[in-house]
């Protein structure tokens, strides 16, 4: 190898191969385990993170997913957050309060890794402008649609999808169920404001409707519905509500995958994931239906 090319070799990024791998991604000196799939047929078109549930599973999500990155021609990328170092109030609640209840500052959230883990792995691809979407089941709902209301995450799109509990656009009720008690600047008008201009999906099953094992119990979360189907439909109408009654710009769309419960496999590879994450046929952006539980539960 002449002198030029065993220069060029020393500075190329360090490409992911293809199919399944892990790979150790430093986020501002954190060390974070990072599951990837890249199917036969990606060619750089776009980049899928994946954010797992309560039980920590990023492998088993990643390949719950690599259907989905060979169907769309996507990268996989699924973090692990785990339990250890991202304990209830840093992964479902992103780090935006500390244990003791106050305020964070913006760059100790977790929410705050995730566009630079995105850069990192796009460096790596050797790609700084591809694309990227965003979705997140059970906690991971929770987790990515949490970030949406704090954070400038890049994504094209943002799906939440079967999230025990929401962050609703309201004052009324605390965080993380809404934003009372926040500093001034995470919870005034403005920032409601732009949480309904995020390109948020709310992706729900219609049959998770079953108060399991993980089922988020207590007055506060019960306000908000009585499943998790009904607490995304509450949500999503109150969010278009007072878009209208605001004239604000309002960028959510409800999307329902018809007939699948509370399993992250079936609502990845389900049809109409498409148009949660890619807002293909023409997805509804309103809800003028009346809250009703669904026919097939």
């Amino acid at each position: 190898m002449n002198t030029l090319m065993t220069a060029v070799a020393a500075i190329a990024p360090a490409a992911i191969p293809f199919g399944p791998s892990m790979v150790q991604v430093d986020i501002g000196g954190t060390s974070i385990e990072v599951y990837i799939y890249k199917p036969d047929m990606y060619r750089c078109e776009r980049m899928i993170m994946v954010f797992h549930g309560t039980l920590r599973n990023a492998d088993e999500y990643r390949d719950h997913a690599a259907p989905m990155g060979d169907r769309f021609r996507a990268l996989i990328v699924a973090p692990k957050f785990d339990d250890e170092r991202f304990p209830y109030q840093r992964y479902h609640l992103g780090g935006i309060l500390k244990e003791d209840g106050s305020a964070a500052a913006s760059e100790e959230w977790t929410f705050s890794m995730i566009p630079k883990l995105a850069g990192k792995i796009k460096e790596m691809e050797g790609k700084p402008d591809m694309p990227h979407y965003i979705i997140g089941h059970s906690a991971g709902g929770q987790f990515v649609m949490r970030m949406s209301g704090f954070v400038d995450t890049g994504a094209e799109r943002i799906v939440s999808a079967n999230p025990g509990t929401h962050l609703f656009p309201t004052r009324e009720m605390p965080y993380p169920y809404g934003l009372g008690g926040l500093p001034e600047p995470l919870s005034d008008d403005n920032a409601l404001r732009r949480y309904l201009a995020q390109p948020l999906t709310v992706y729900l099953g219609t049959t998770d409707v079953i108060h399991g094992r993980y089922f988020p119990r207590g007055e506060l979360a019960f306000k908000q519905g009585d499943s998790r189907w009904e607490r995304g439909f509450n949500n999503f109408n109150m969010a278009k509500k007072l878009a209208d009654e605001r004239g604000w710009e309002f960028n959510w769309t409800l999307v329902e995958a018809r007939a699948i419960h509370h399993d992250h496999g079936d609502m990845f590879n389900h049809p109409i994931c498409e148009i949660a994450l890619f807002g293909r046929y023409g997805a509804l952006k309103t809800s003028d239906r009346r809250l009703e539980m669904p026919a097939e539960r």
